[in-house]
């Protein structure tokens, strides 16, 4: 038992919040009770719920003790429904709380509920609900319906229902209550939110029944989640993060759950990553497949491929497919102060030549999971292949998403990559082309990386020719197959002296500087540790990593470096993705089966 995170400025530490989700968005909570972000209905609509970034102006949905009080928390096993113990003086109550689903998977509206159970004595509560100002663009308001209130917001509406003996306030712009568990006793409170949509207002003992649906939905997916491997615990935990992450309507992959939660302390490195990079979907159906899931194979795989029919080879889409919009700042303070808030990302446009490796990694893959590809996908990836073989001699803003086109060694190896993948399509009928010309391409690549990038000095593969400057970015192509030898074991070595921040490595070379260790880097660390035959020294290193999760296990984007603390949108998938990997990697190379 824990008293609660302590707030500064009316803003939790990262550290303290859990993630819930039902599939079209997610809602992140606080160790002290408190709703910080909730965007209604989808991950990407303009947030109602939103004191993450706006403490004052912002809303929230709160629920906790009124008087001081100790805490555990944890997730149901097998779900993403959170329960939380809160001991007093006088008593205990078990809070659990879910996105709700419903009897054939996803509502088709968000309902958000929150269960008190009472276990021992009396514990005064309170809730209440406040929608926000929408990152300053709209104001909430109170409208009395036949049905109680509701609260009415930027096209939102929100039902709130409640189950139990309390009292219900309603205000001009929130609703609130009071109410007192004893042993025994169950209370309810919850919110049901569509937008520019009627709103269902369900019975509160269907929504009560509906936690329970909801825990029995997530333990069937969990059954079918095969991994027995090491640090078993920590890989379903991330695999079931990535889950939240899914756009089900449409089968993308959110890189994160937030936008402008800030990499650096003194600000400016704020990006909104509800968007769907190749990348993340590449790296997630690496892990999927690699667990025996199919439907959310299938669907990601469908959607990179029915998106870049549409759109081309790009960076990155819109949950929905589309492109994505222009960057917007929002006139808001942003966490604890550090700004800018911001709709939209800069990388929209850029040219990254690794997409072309993810994306025909992703393909690989699934077809050598035991699937078929049908012919206007294979006339496609040939095509990408094409690209790929004459675009890795164009510089480019590489996987970092840098200003300065440069001609970087992980674009070329993702460009390797691509053509290695392509060559072995071919070869089992999937695809048309020339394999010749790829296989021939990806020699030249080999040669170009090798003879420029190489650097006997330093023992290491350098960022770009002509410099000596590091990036973490290569090890992924020890997974790749690349290199798996003495090089890439010396750049392992390179890249913790360098870059390395106790067990955490940065980004690349002068980030130590700049913003917090990029958590996703040292676990890929792990794994290219692993490949290259010292095995034992990844274990000990995935060890010392673990210990820095949060309590219940979800991962930022970041974490800086001396304090721990967290730094950037949270939870973001390349950390769960990069943990995963590593796991799969590293449990052969321990002489386990799965991996």
């Amino acid at each position: 038992m824990r008293a609660p995170t302590p707030r500064t400025g009316g803003y939790a530490d990262l550290r303290a919040y859990a993630v819930l989700g039902d599939g079209r968005t997610v809602a992140l909570v606080a160790d002290d009770g408190q709703v910080d972000w909730f965007p209604v209905p989808d991950l990407d609509t303009p947030p109602v719920f939103a004191a993450l970034l706006d403490a004052e102006g912002g809303g929230s949905f709160d629920l906790a003790p009124t008087v001081p009080h100790r805490l555990r928390r944890q997730y149901v096993v097998g779900t993403n429904v959170l329960e939380t113990t809160y001991v007093t003086d006088g008593g205990s109550v078990r809070v659990t709380e879910a996105m709700n689903t419903g009897v054939a998977g996803r509502l088709p509206w968000s309902e958000l509920a929150r269960r008190v159970d009472g276990l021992s004595g009396t514990v005064p509560m309170a809730w209440r609900v406040a929608p926000g100002t929408v990152l300053g663009t709209a104001s909430p308001w109170v409208q009395d319906t036949v049905h109680g209130a509701v609260l009415r917001d930027d096209g939102v509406t929100l039902a709130v229902r409640t189950l139990g003996d309390m009292t219900v306030v309603t205000e001009d712009q929130a609703c609130s209550g009071v109410f007192t568990a004893t042993a025994r006793s169950r209370h309810l409170v919850a919110v049901v939110g569509t937008q520019s949509e009627p709103v269902p207002v369900p019975d509160p003992e269907d929504v009560d029944r509906g936690v329970d649906r909801t825990i029995e939905n997530w333990r069937a997916w969990t059954r079918e989640f095969h991994y027995d491997g090491p640090w078993g615990k920590a890989v379903q935990r991330s695999a079931l993060a990535l889950k939240l992450l899914l756009h089900e309507p449409t089968g993308a992959i959110a890189a994160a759950g937030t936008t402008s939660l800030p990499e650096s302390r003194a600000g400016g490195k704020n990006w909104d990553y509800r968007y769907a990079w190749v990348r993340d979907a590449a790296y997630t159906l690496d892990a999927w497949i690699g667990f025996g899931l199919r439907e959310e194979v299938h669907a990601a795989i469908s959607w990179v491929l029915r998106t870049l029919r549409r759109h081309g080879t790009r960076v990155f889409f819109t949950l929905d497919g589309g492109l994505p919009p222009g960057r917007v700042t929002r006139d808001v303070p942003g966490w604890r102060g550090i700004g800018p808030v911001v709709a939209g990302n800069r990388a929209d446009g850029q040219l990254q030549l690794g997409v072309y490796g993810d994306l025909l990694a992703v393909v690989r893959g699934y077809v050598d999971a035991g699937n078929l590809l049908d012919a206007d996908t294979g006339r496609l990836l040939a095509a990408v292949a094409d690209e790929a073989a004459d675009a890795w001699h164009r510089p480019d803003a590489g996987m970092w998403e840098l200003p300065e086109e440069r001609h970087y060694a992980s674009s070329k190896l993702g460009c390797w990559q691509a053509l290695r993948c392509a060559v072995h399509l071919a070869e089992l009928g999937q695809i048309p082309g020339d394999a010749d010309r790829w296989r021939s391409e990806a020699g030249r690549i080999r040669t170009w990386v090798e003879d420029r990038c190489w650097s006997p000095q330093r023992g290491a593969y350098v960022m770009y020719p002509g410099s000596d400057a590091l990036d973490a970015s290569v090890l992924l192509h020890a997974r790749s197959g690349f290199d798996t030898g003495e090089r890439m074991s010396g750049t392992v070595d390179a890249l913790r002296a360098e870059l390395g921040a106790g067990p955490l490595l940065h980004r690349y070379s002068g980030m130590a500087g700049e913003e917090g260790a990029f958590v996703a880097c040292a676990f890929w660390g792990v794994a290219a540790l692993a490949l290259v035959g010292r095995a034992e020294e990844a274990r000990d290193w995935m060890d010392e990593l673990l210990a820095l999760a949060n309590d219940v296990g979800v991962w930022p984007e970041m974490v800086e470096a001396g304090t721990g603390d967290f730094l950037g949108n949270v939870p973001q998938a390349l950390s769960h993705l990069a943990l995963v990997q590593a796991a799969l990697t590293l449990a052969p190379a321990l002489g386990h089966a799965d991996g």
